[in-house]
């Protein structure tokens, strides 16, 4: 690593400090420029200002200098100019990589945006492939302060390759606060994926500690900047396992400068009633069944009624009659076309209106359009439709195969067992849509109904994380809002901790309407140190035994024991002990045991978070039920009796995954603290 020369104007690193300065002082520049803005004569109108006004408050929040996070990582000095390699003498350019684009005054860029095309060697070069280019430097920083950097000659033969220090430094960098971007260590494999187009749909199974939330978070970052119109018009979604999740990942796009991502939980998009209710795990098995979806279709269709009588306009002193059979025919075409139940019975009044002009025109009139929509609107064509096509309340149909045992028998005939439909019914029928206390895997089944009814709108792209943990009907709710769009789905299936959890990558990516997506794997393990995760990787043969465990890359093996406690005491002093490190500590234990875990911590004067709540320099405890420990991530984990955390579950398997999730939070350090005996599947 390089250190400061004597000589100020033969020092690298104070020319690199003096272009870092330089550039913070062109970004500034860029921001004053937009905040000097008058669209007072641009503006056409009041929608018009508000429009504009938004997207200049947008810019101007995304040219913000964060003091703390450095603006360029990286330079690349290129052997040759672009389109040039083969001109003899040709000279290179120099490029400094960062979060985003920095031009100064005359437009000329002092930073390159991590996306662009000319950044991607950055983290595609190797000795083998160079890509033109000659010199890579990362730089180090404390703070915002950039105080190291680091050569690499890719064109050099007589170089050794060697692991990156700095690298390594910025993985082990102890965690403080939300998730971070990795933009200075993204690498090869995950950059492949993060640059992947916007029409193909990505699955990316990866074990702990292999970057899989973060690249799915960069490649949307990335495809906003490579089809930023396109995805303006059509959106974009993150899509999460729990609200804590959320908070802990929500600084991760805004400071990369994308501001415009919305992001929920499958709770959130399907919340069109209040949840107040739980399901037993064989109820919620049944309910989250994609077999669910036909027994949903088959009972709404059953509320059209094939006519029996005819439909007679009265228009003046003429009556037009349309008989039964046509009517029938009319109905059976738009049964045939397979368009949404709502579609079909907006339609329905305007094809019989058709069929009176048809006959209209047949005795020699000449009706136009709008004598078509009144005949539309006729009170004796309404009563037809009301009566053939009634309007269906999706919530209302959902409450109707929960509570009538004959109705739902009679939709569920060969779909689901008796022993099926009676899990699910309930014990004591709602009377109503407020007052019946609606679960979660119910709010699904009506989320599946109203686009039986009407279409979900569609967004450009979603990402889709801890998707291991979706039942096949929520995967069909998720696939609803990209219809048009692509998806991102990250997992890993060693990590299902629910009864349905995925059984396979394919079969999640059919029931999502994206089979055709490719299936990546990430194995290369960036956060978990080795000790930890080869302890955790005990676990694989049990819970996923075709999974490839993680290799670690981290030189630094990590601080790794196995402790027995005699009481909370124990567990407190263990927390303690990794609080005199720098970074964040998670104490991860079973729900049931974390009410008496926080007196203690209480008692020792210990101040603790709860999960998704941010850690201050004052604050960086946080004690989380190992139901919510999953995406989340800490610099040291005091894990609290493993085999109550397998307890906890409703089986084995879950819980023993429940276990590798817990075990696999760490980022430097953990202490396994115990009084009951380990499970045995720990054994070497």
């Amino acid at each position: 690593m390089s250190t400061p020369a004597h000589d100020p104007l033969d020092d690298p690193l104070a020319r690199e400090r003096a272009h870092l300065a330089a550039s913070r002082a062109a970004l500034r520049a860029m921001r004053e420029d937009v905040e000097a803005l008058d669209i007072r004569d641009v503006a056409a109108n009041w929608v018009n200002a508000q429009v504009l006004t938004r997207q200049i408050d947008e810019r101007i929040k995304a040219l913000a200098d964060l003091s703390d996070t450095p603006l360029f990582f990286g330079r690349l000095d290129y052997l040759h100019a672009p389109g040039a390699e083969q001109a003899e003498g040709a000279e290179g350019e120099r490029f400094y990589i960062g979060r985003r684009h920095v031009h100064d005054a005359d437009g000329d860029p002092m930073v390159i945006d991590w996306r662009a095309p000319v950044s991607q060697p950055f983290y595609r070069a190797s000795k083998k492939d160079p890509m033109d280019v000659g010199l890579r430097r990362r730089f180090g920083y404390t703070g915002g302060d950039l105080t190291a950097y680091e050569d690499e000659h890719l064109s050099d033969p007589a170089e050794a390759a060697a692991t990156s220090k700095l690298l390594q430094r910025e993985i082990e960098r102890p965690r403080v606060g939300p998730m971070r971007d990795i933009v200075a260590t993204i690498q090869p494999e995950q950059d492949e994926i993060v640059r992947s187009g916007l029409s193909g749909t990505v699955c990316v199974q990866g074990g702990p500690g292999t970057g899989k939330t973060a690249v799915g978070l960069h490649r949307v970052a990335y495809l906003l900047y490579a089809h930023r119109e396109r995805l303006a018009r059509t959106g974009t979604l993150v899509i999460g396992p729990n609200r804590s999740f959320l908070n802990y990942i929500e600084q991760v796009l805004p400071a990369l400068g994308e501001l415009t991502v919305r992001q929920a939980t499958v709770d959130d998009l399907v919340a069109h009633v209040e949840v107040r209710g739980t399901d037993e795990a064989a109820a919620a098995l049944v309910k989250g069944d994609a077999r669910m979806a036909e027994v949903l279709r088959r009972a709404l269709y059953a509320h059209v009624t094939p006519p029996t009588e005819p439909v007679v306009v009265v228009r003046g002193s003429r009556r037009w009659r349309i008989p039964a059979y046509e009517l029938e025919e009319i109905v059976g075409e738009l049964l045939a076309r397979d368009i949404r139940y709502g579609a079909a019975r907006e339609a329905l009044p305007q094809r019989i209106a058709h069929a009176v002009l048809v006959r209209m025109e047949q005795a020699g009139e000449a009706p136009d359009d709008r004598v078509q929509d009144a005949v539309a609107r006729n009170s004796a064509v309404k009563a037809a439709v009301k009566e053939i096509w009634p309007a269906v309340d999706p919530a209302k149909l959902v409450l109707r195969l929960l509570s009538d045992a004959e109705f739902l028998a009679e939709h569920a005939a060969g779909i689901l067992d008796e022993d099926e439909r009676k899990t699910i019914l309930w014990a004591r029928p709602a009377r109503s849509v407020k007052s019946a206390k609606w679960s979660a895997a119910d709010a699904v089944l009506i989320d599946e109904a109203a686009d039986l009814i009407q279409r979900t709108h569609s967004l450009g792209h979603v990402v889709l994380d801890e998707a291991q943990d979706l039942s096949p009907m929520q995967y069909r709710a998720v696939g609803r809002r990209c219809t048009t769009g692509s998806a991102t789905v990250l997992g890993d299936l060693a990590q299902g901790t629910t009864p349905w959890a995925t059984r396979s990558w394919a079969e999640a990516l059919a029931h999502l309407g994206k089979p055709e997506g490719a299936v990546e794997e990430l194995t290369a393990g960036f956060r978990v140190p080795t000790d930890v995760i080869a302890y955790a990787s005990r676990l694989l043969p049990h819970i996923a035994p075709g999974l490839t465990p993680v290799a670690s890359v981290r030189e630094n093996p990590g601080f790794f024991e196995v402790r027995t406690a005699t009481g909370e005491a124990d567990v407190v002093d263990a927390c303690a002990r990794l609080l005199r490190n720098e970074g964040s500590t998670g104490l991860i234990a079973a729900d049931a045991r974390i009410p008496s875990l926080a007196e203690a911590l209480t008692a020792a004067g210990i101040s603790y978070l709860a999960p998704g709540e941010e850690t201050t320099r004052e604050t960086r405890l946080t004690l989380v039920p190992a139901s919510l420990a999953k995406g989340l991530e800490y610099d040291y984990v005091v894990l609290d009796e493993p085999q109550a955390v397998v307890d906890g579950e409703p089986d084995e398997r879950t819980g023993l995954r429940r276990l590798y999730v817990a075990l696999t939070r760490a980022v430097s350090g953990l202490i396994v603290t115990h009084a009951a005996p380990l499970p045995p599947q720990l054994a070497e």
